[in-house]
Order: structure tokens, then C-alpha cells, then sequence
């Protein structure tokens, strides 16, 4: 019995030593994955604890650089908190709800979407639906003033189309920015 207290010992000192060499590797990896500011480029001991504190005020850098690029993107796309959105004059920068218009003259459609500048990717929407229903895309251009973009798609109706796909086409657009426009 009096040896297995001492088996015993020797098993958790083993385990302890274990545990500090697998903690060890850590710190490590963590450290090399920190940039280090040296002064005129000498190699400085850092103790484990100032390490941890360059580790953490690191992340914390990173999460404050990652909002400011969050926010950088979205004031880039157009995309404005409500808190944002206000400008002096009281109406909304950048948030435009988007409208529709079709016309129909013989076999030639003409779509005009009008959007705002957080909206663009309504276009590519509104051709993919115009290719889904059976139209010939003959051009498309976009002009765009101030924080509102001017979209022109003119297409060609095929026979097949007609009556019920210039409908249909009126319909699904008329729907796709309803939709967006949350009515």
C-alpha cells in the first residue's frame, strides 16, 4: 500500500508537469501570434502577465478597428443607422425607397428603376426576372444624381411573351419592390 501514495505523487507531479509544459505552449503561440513593438529593434522578456495584457489590448484593438471598418463599409454602400440617416434639414441621405415604372410599346419594354444609392443591387435583380420571364435585354445604362440612381433597361418581348409575359413581367417587378420596399 505504501507504494501506491508514492506512484500516486509521482503520477500528479507528471500530470502538473504536463499541464505547465501544454500551458507553456500556449502562451507561446499566443505570444508569436501578437505583434510586438520593440524599441530600436531589441528583443525585449516580456513576463507571461504583461504578454496577456498585450494579447488582450491587441484584440481589443482589433475589435475597434473592425467596427470602424464596418462602419467605413456601410457608410461606403449606403447604409446609414437611423440615428445616421438624418441630415440637418431632416430628410434621409441615402435611404431612398425604390420605385418602378414599365412601359410597354409594342414588343419593346422599357423598365426605369429608381433607387437610392443603398439599393443598387435592385438592378441585377430586375434583369434577372426580365431573363426569367423571357426577355431580350437590348440595353441598359444607369445615371446617377446626387444620392439617387437612375436605372434604364430596355428589352425586347418575345412573341411567346406577350400579353400574359409583359403581365407577368409588370407583376413580379411591381412585386420585387414592393417586397423591398417592405409594403
Amino acid at each position: 500500500m505504501e507504494n501506491n501514495p508514492s506512484s500516486s505523487r509521482t503520477d500528479r507531479k507528471t500530470i502538473e508537469r504536463n499541464r505547465r509544459n501544454q500551458m507553456k505552449d500556449l502562451y507561446s503561440q499566443l505570444h508569436s501570434l501578437v505583434p510586438h513593438q520593440t524599441s530600436r529593434g531589441l528583443q525585449e522578456v516580456t513576463s507571461l502577465p504583461d504578454q496577456l495584457d498585450e494579447a488582450a489590448n491587441y484584440i481589443k484593438r482589433l475589435q475597434t478597428k473592425l467596427e470602424r471598418m464596418k462602419e467605413k463599409k456601410n457608410n461606403l454602400m449606403g447604409i446609414h443607422e437611423k440615428s445616421n440617416a438624418s441630415t440637418d434639414c431632416g430628410m434621409t441621405m441615402g435611404f431612398k425607397p425604390p420605385q418602378i415604372e414599365i412601359h410597354e410599346v409594342g414588343s419593346a419594354l422599357e423598365v426605369v428603376l429608381i433607387t437610392g444609392l443603398d439599393f443598387q443591387f435592385m438592378f441585377k435583380e430586375t434583369i434577372r426576372v426580365l431573363h426569367e420571364e423571357g426577355a431580350e435585354i437590348v440595353n441598359a445604362s444607369f445615371t446617377v444624381v446626387e444620392d439617387t440612381v437612375f436605372h434604364t433597361i430596355h428589352s425586347k418581348v418575345g412573341d411567346s411573351a406577350l400579353g400574359y409575359g409583359a403581365a407577368g413581367i409588370y407583376e413580379r417587378l411591381n412585386k420585387f419592390v414592393s417586397d423591398a420596399n417592405g409594403i
